[in-house]
């Protein structure tokens, strides 16, 4: 991330969803504000400059939009869950552009977005651009995280500790270091009983798909170019084993063949899930 940057990488995702909602039919993943917050410009201005080539046609790049749309898909299905059972906040950890908070379909859910500053400020403009009302139940939670603990943001936020929390953590790891991923969850495991992560993770590049590897060895150095290189690669039962031994009471890792089942059967269109990464799902 770039210091006083909003972030290149969160553009991208909300971009791939939009285009998901445009392209591919039927949907994996609904989401009819994807479209309205890029906004044709912003989508236009992205493509010119974007790391990742967006060639409508390209297997790779749709298999990526396949793949965020099955990571959303699978965070709200769980959250509506979670909600079912009594969780009455959630914590959407790096937001970027996700737009969940302004189509919550759950009126007792309060929702905390949390993002560096000026990815939020960027976020707040194109809201108003587009005429999207930022609800009451949504708190903006602004961290640097060289000033602030998670744990502190949260608690100046009205995050309660004492009840469930569902934390939805999207698009991020792969841009941390090790430690810090680590750390992170150390801290969600001490969450009160009932607490959930939905975390996506990229997996070592050996284990790519030969096109696949070929797209991120040719993408990867653009990212580090506009300062948010790939720092951390988990593979799925190392990964999950030592999440577990961090005090989550069960822990569940979800890779792109169970996604393809999952959400992808009888599909007429080829959209499937790429081989970057996998989904892990934890419980307190």
């Amino acid at each position: 991330m770039q210091e006083k940057q909003s972030s290149t990488t969160a553009l991208g995702a909300a971009v791939l969803r939009a285009l998901h909602q445009d392209l591919d039919r039927p949907p994996v993943f609904d989401d009819p504000l994807a479209m309205r917050i890029t906004g044709e410009e912003e989508r236009a201005a992205f493509s010119a400059q974007s790391p990742i080539p967006l060639t409508p046609d390209s297997p790779v790049v749709a298999n990526m939009r396949g793949f965020l749309a099955a990571r959303s898909r699978y965070a709200e299905d769980a959250l509506a869950v979670a909600v079912a059972r009594g969780t009455r906040q959630y914590v959407v950890l790096g937001a970027g552009f996700d737009t969940f908070g302004y189509r919550n379909p759950h009126t007792a859910l309060r929702v905390f977005e949390v993002d560096y500053p000026a990815t939020q400020v960027r976020k707040r403009e194109l809201l108003a651009k587009a005429g999207i009302a930022i609800p009451p139940s949504l708190v903006y939670v602004p961290i640097d995280f060289e000033k602030e603990t998670l744990d502190g943001a949260l608690a100046r936020a009205g995050l309660i500790r004492t009840e469930p929390v569902f934390f939805s953590w999207l698009g991020v790891t792969a841009y941390l270091t090790r430690d810090a991923v680590m750390g992170t969850l150390q801290f969600m495991s001490t969450m009160a009983k009932g607490s959930e992560v939905v975390l996506d993770y990229m997996l070592d590049p050996q284990r790519f798909d030969a096109d696949s590897r070929a797209h991120f060895d040719k993408t990867a150095p653009r990212f580090r170019a506009v300062g948010e290189a790939f720092l951390s690669f988990f593979d799925p039962e190392p990964f999950a084993a030592e999440v577990k031994s961090l005090g989550f009471s069960g822990v569940e890792s979800i890779e792109s063949g169970a996604l393809r089942e999952k959400y992808f059967r009888n599909r007429t269109d080829g959209l499937g899930v790429s081989s970057f990464g996998a989904l892990l799902h934890a419980r307190v």
